[in-house]
């Protein structure tokens, strides 16, 4: 069997996750990385021992050896990208949000009806995790019977000081929303995976904690600098923290928060499910446990064990039971299930993957706009997905 050869564009802090992720199928190799910034382009080539490294991410896209690209690049850079390599017939998975809005997620959505051959993904891989399949399959067989509440948070800490600063900050690249879109489209697609409800109504408030930031040129992502010396101030358009009222289709309430400034949070994305017939908790940051609620019996926590699950999920847990699993094998979950299709040369139908296509990305993007709008007008506003 011929390895898939594989071109990594961005080479930011996804990138490198990425690349990890594609090593560990077996049957994938990458053959190319590109970055607009040739050193940094040169650097990452050469940690991770990549063949051929660009400035110029057409080039990677048009090598004809390359049949799938990895869009690792920010935001504002993702339709251009994605674009490029529809139009080359390269398979693509790309970084989430999908797009800077949903015209931009629709247009990708167009295109690829054009090339009906093609594997898309988006990596939500946050639903990859074990224990968030076990949810969705408990709930699809009605284990909590009817929905009625469903509420949780994404949160985190690293933009907690006035010294932080990343380009997600800027509208410019990120776009309209920063907590929501970096994290609160995260939340919004496990509720809606993990339950099989649409969320259909949004009331949002946001808020910025820090009108002025102080931007210093060699500061990382996830990076800890709290006095600088060489530094320009900057206004802040975009959210803190958010938090939004939401409606799903079959009558359940919820409520979510996101934001990136409390303090202790490092990656506390957290979802409880309340149903007719009890509860279900799941937060990432102990992934392979899953709380169950009950009304009239003892609660119950259960671990991820890969011999108590079904076949399809089996093959998303990596290690045995007792061997904690974590963020990193999430995003290889993502991975594998996108280029299982890949092999099968059978792009998915909406709505049949379990990872995220650009279908379920480009939904996102209509929720995420649809709170954005919230905010603005200061009212519920309805995700208009005709």
């Amino acid at each position: 069997m011929h390895k898939i050869k594989v071109g990594i564009i961005g080479a930011g802090f996804i990138g490198p996750v990425h690349i990890e992720a594609v090593r560990r199928l077996g049957f994938a190799e990458i053959v190319g990385f590109a970055d607009m910034n040739q050193d940094l382009a040169r650097a990452k080539a050469e940690q991770f021992h990549i063949p051929q490294f660009y400035d110029n991410y057409d080039e990677l896209i048009n090598d004809p050896e390359v049949q799938v690209i990895h869009n690792c690049t920010p935001t504002n850079l993702h339709l251009e990208v994605n674009r490029k390599a529809i139009l080359a017939g390269k398979h693509i998975l790309s970084e989430k949000p999908l797009g800077m809005n949903a015209t931009e997620s629709g247009e990708m959505l167009d295109l690829l009806a054009t090339r009906p051959g093609l594997v898309h993904g988006v990596n939500f891989n946050y639903r990859m995790y074990p224990l968030a399949l076990d949810m969705k399959r408990r709930i699809r067989r009605r284990e909590l019977g009817k929905l009625h509440l469903i509420h949780g948070s994404f949160l985190q800490d690293w933009l907690l000081y006035d010294t932080d600063y990343n380009w997600r900050i800027e509208p410019e690249i990120s776009g309209a929303t920063r907590a929501i879109g970096d994290l609160g489209s995260h939340w919004c697609d496990l509720a809606q995976t993990v339950t099989g409800l649409k969320i259909t109504e949004v009331f949002a408030e946001f808020n910025i904690i820090h009108p002025v930031r102080k931007k210093s040129k060699t500061v990382e992502t996830f990076s800890l600098s709290r006095e600088l010396d060489d530094y320009e101030e900057r206004v802040v358009k975009t959210e803190d923290w958010a938090a939004v009222l939401v409606r799903f289709e079959n009558g359940a309430k919820g409520v979510f928060q996101a934001g990136e400034v409390s303090a202790g949070r490092k990656a506390r994305l957290d979802i409880e499910i309340s149903g007719a017939g009890g509860s279900f908790y799941w937060n990432q940051e102990e992934g392979d446990r899953l709380w169950m609620g009950h009304r009239a019996e003892p609660n119950q926590v259960a671990f991820r064990d890969p011999n108590a699950m079904e076949a399809d999920q089996r093959r998303y847990a990596l290690a045995p039971a007792g061997h904690p699993e974590g963020w990193l094998d999430s995003n290889r979950n993502s991975v594998i299930g996108f280029y299982q299709a890949v092999v099968a040369g059978t792009p998915p139908t909406p709505g049949a993957a379990e990872y995220a296509t650009f279908h379920d990305g480009h939904d996102i993007m209509l929720v995420t706009d649809a709170i954005a709008q919230s905010h603005a007008e200061g009212r519920w506003v309805r995700v208009d997905r005709n």
